[in-house]
């Protein structure tokens, strides 16, 4: 890919170091010579050991398990940037941790995206760079410019491929209200009819499933959502469609696949034939089981990192 114009510098914390490195292939760069590192005492240090004066650097980092120690390291390495004097700091956040805590549900709580937003424009970022933000107004959240891209043009060509010749047979479903937009959106590019499940949460990770909102009898559904934790909303949701809504296959689709807790042994047993996740969290091999397909989000960060450095507009990448 051509770059052009002052030089641009690709750094990269321990998050998610294998899609730093297929990003910076695919800009036919080098990942820049940084060490992150680790104190005895659990502090982390962070040495740049090449000039970024006037550079454009953008560092690669999802805060994702263990959360807090990778946004320590992201904003450590913004501010050795930052005090380095870089021409501009863009944080590539392709799984941005908190976001689930947008708002305040009841009394006295945080709203630590928001807090999380203020930390990382306080260490010296210029601009972020993240995906399928759990909720799309925490882009407000940031003073800086935030790019928002978005999952579904990355998931959509997998399945056009996969029931390309059974269209009419295949159904999105929204795994709940929340992901309604995101089910649309995935259904008017493969061309099917959307439905939705109606859940009540009792309590925080445990959902109750109360009904399906449209017609998914005998259809090959594909539940779609923006990221799957313990993966119990996704698999009462696909025993619903199942048992009350008479399906017949479940796949599902997230954009970051945060697996924690029981997730994987739920998905195991679930009627899932298939769940389809994005590169943006790392799958640990002890997580990687036969029903799991992963895509890689580096060719998409690339394109949108290379429209950033040359000041060309990142929404041709989601069709806008």
């Amino acid at each position: 890919m051509s770059l052009h114009g002052k030089d641009i510098k690709i750094f990269a914390g321990n998050s998610n170091r294998s899609v730093a490195e297929m990003v910076a292939k695919e800009l036919s760069l080098k990942i820049g010579n940084c060490k992150v590192e680790t104190f005895s005492d659990g502090e982390i240090s962070v040495s740049i050991q090449e000039s970024v004066r006037g550079s454009d650097c953008f560092v690669i980092q999802s805060t994702c398990q263990p959360v807090n120690t990778n946004l320590m390291e992201l904003l450590i390495m913004i501010d050795a940037l930052r005090r380095a004097s870089a021409g501009r700091i863009t944080a590539v956040i392709p799984y941005f941790g908190y976001a689930r805590q947008d708002r305040k549900t009841k009394a006295r709580d945080p709203i630590s995206a928001k807090l999380c937003a203020d930390i990382i424009t306080t260490a010296g970022a210029n601009r972020i760079l993240t995906m399928d933000l759990h909720a799309p107004q925490i882009q407000g959240f940031f003073n800086i410019p935030v790019d928002h891209l978005l999952g579904v043009p990355v998931i959509a060509p997998y399945f056009q491929e996969m029931f390309k010749d059974e269209r009419q047979d295949v159904m999105v479903v929204s795994p709940d209200l929340g992901s309604v937009t995101r089910a649309r959106n995935l259904a008017a590019r493969l061309d099917v009819a959307l439905a939705i499940v109606d859940k009540r949460r009792q309590k925080a990770n445990v959902s109750e499933v109360m009904n399906i909102i449209g017609d998914v009898k005998d259809k090959r559904v594909i539940i779609a959502d923006d990221m799957i934790d313990t993966a119990g909303t996704l698999c009462n949701a696909a025993k619903a469609i199942i048992e009350i809504g008479g399906a017949k296959e479940v796949y599902a689709c997230a954009t970051h696949g945060v697996l924690s807790g029981p997730a994987i042994e739920r998905i195991q047993n679930s009627v899932i034939k298939e769940l389809l996740i994005l590169d943006t969290v790392p799958l640990d091999e002890d997580k990687q089981i036969d029903k799991i397909k992963t895509i890689s989000i580096a060719p998409v960060f690339a394109e949108a990192i290379a429209r950033i450095y040359e000041d060309k507009p990142v929404s041709p990448l989601f069709g806008e």
